[in-house]
């Protein structure tokens, strides 16, 4: 079961976003109606359904955003499975870590307003922050080792809040805490992730604004985006339609638990954010419209850079971070954001600055999101690349088969463009073997996708049109394979797919 929603992000920004004028560009055009986009979120659409049903997942919410444009927004399953309320793209989910990044905003803004060096020490900033340095030969605790978890900080504050009956502590009971606690590391040696270290970021916002961590996140980031779905604080929709209820990772019994409700209190500013994938979604379009117009909001644009650069790189060279995001690299590609886990949640919010493509998921059961943001990425980025081109007048081409080969014996005729590919396209059964194929349009053509799949696109056979029902399938060295031939009843209608002598029923 999903849901799906699909919006202009410029129809869902607040207004004081939009006050100052934004350049018109070609590449601000909507990219939703181009054909190749078109297939792209057909894909994706059909992937995540299939996976998530064969993951067991209760529900999952999923956006893409391309600069200013949400893209495609989609609900898959359900917020809650005992009522069969549906996840929708406007569900609440606990995002816990990318809580991190508005609280690393924050911080940017108060030192960019004078407040604070990212040099400091904490303890000057903190009178209450006593813990114990038990490497006193080593640099000290400051807000940059805080903002990329490299100031040698325990991972938690001192109590048990992982554990169930996730009972977070106050703001009292972590000042009281670190008196109890001690730095595991020297500063800069070691990356060592720590709530406790986000926690203190937020304790600083809080101390140098005068404001409550809350108050101060909602008046200077919150409003002014127009996320109206977003809370620092996850208690403040426990019980409520708006919030999917939590589940646990598969059972031995192959099942889900139900996993109580969790207030962040004194850990909000690391972990105790609710929000949705669409609202989400309006913190990516001002991350790309920021660097594009190089204007002041919220953040000075070469306040943005500084935090999305590489400030601290692992000794292992396998994990490095940015202020307050996490930075990596895939291919030639970097990518920047964040990860989210807790209690019955998980979320992932990734970033490539440079396509300006923005991919988010979030679910309501300890699972992978990652999966779903970065096959999303890989799926939607060169359509979008294709579609901006053809936009831009460049030749380029969205809705034309890949490149044709001459006419003649291994190839078939060239022109692809009048034959119907709709009938064909569906769900067939793969029984007794498990899961099942659909057969969608991909690219002027048609391909066969089989699920569950870890990667659709490694996994897609691409088929070339013959002649009548009569496909081949197109070989990595672009020659073409077996036939693949569809049978049709007397109505006309598509019934079977045969390949290799077996077939398999249409089912849907």
């Amino acid at each position: 079961m999903r849901v799906q929603a699909q919006s202009l992000a410029l129809g869902f920004l607040a207004v004081q976003v939009l006050a100052f004028a934004v350049p018109v560009t070609v590449h601000s055009q909507s990219l939703k109606d181009d054909p190749g986009v078109i297939e792209a979120i057909d894909l994706l659409d059909r992937w995540i359904d299939a996976q998530r049903a064969y993951d067991q997942i209760p529900g999952l919410s999923v956006a893409i955003v391309h600069d200013q444009e949400l893209l495609w927004s989609a609900g898959f399953g359900y917020a809650d499975l005992e009522s069969q309320r549906p996840a929708t793209p406007a569900t609440m989910y606990s995002i816990c870590s990318i809580s991190k990044l508005f609280t690393s905003v924050s911080a940017m803004q108060l030192r960019d307003g004078g407040e604070f060096r990212l040099d400091d020490e904490v303890r000057g900033l903190l009178p209450w922050f006593q813990l114990e340095n038990a490497h006193p030969d080593g640099p000290p605790v400051t807000v940059e080792g805080l903002l990329t978890h490299s100031a040698g900080l325990p991972r938690e504050s001192d109590h048990p809040y992982w554990s169930a009956p996730f009972d977070f502590p106050t703001h009292e009971e972590i000042v009281e805490g670190v008196q109890n606690q001690k730095t595991l590391y020297p500063a800069w040696q070691y990356y060592q992730y720590s709530n406790l270290g986000l926690t203190l970021v937020g304790e600083i916002v809080a101390e140098k604004s005068g404001q409550s961590y809350g108050d101060y996140v909602r008046e200077h980031i919150l409003s002014p985006l127009g996320m109206e779905s977003t809370t620092p604080e996850i208690g403040e929709v426990i019980g409520t339609d708006k919030l999917a209820t939590g589940y646990s990772g598969i059972t031995r019994e192959g099942r889900r638990k139900r996993v109580e409700p969790f207030e962040g209190r004194g850990i909000a500013a690391a972990a105790g954010y609710a929000s949705t994938v669409e609202d989400l979604a309006k913190f990516a379009s001002w991350q790309f419209r920021l660097l594009e117009t190089g204007e002041h909001e919220l953040l000075d644009a070469n306040t943005l850079r500084e935090m999305q650069r590489v400030h601290y790189m692992d000794p292992g060279w396998q994990t490095s971070r940015g202020l307050g995001f996490g930075v990596s690299r895939r291919g030639d590609k970097t990518f920047v954001g964040h990860g989210g886990s807790c209690p019955g949640y998980r979320s992932n919010f990734q970033l490539q600055m440079d396509d300006q493509i923005a991919t988010i998921a979030m679910a309501n059961a300890m699972i992978n999101p990652s999966i779903f943001t970065r096959r999303a990425y890989e799926i939607i980025a060169p359509a979008v690349k294709a579609a901006k081109a053809k936009a831009e007048g460049s030749g380029a081409e969205t809705n034309v088969t890949e490149s044709e080969p001459d006419e003649g014996e291994h190839h078939g005729p060239k022109d692809e463009s009048k034959v119907d590919f709709e009938p064909y396209v569906g769900i067939y059964d793969a029984y007794p073997w498990g899961g099942e194929s659909h057969v969608i349009r991909w690219k002027g053509s048609l391909a066969i996708v089989s699920f569950p799949t870890s990667d659709p696109m490694g996994g897609m056979t691409k088929l070339k049109h013959v002649e009548g029902h009569t496909f081949r399938r197109i070989r990595k060295d672009e020659s073409l394979g077996e036939e693949v031939t569809f049978e049709v009843d007397e109505e006309g209608r598509v019934v079977r797919v045969w390949n290799h002598g077996n077939y398999s029923e249409k089912i849907g």
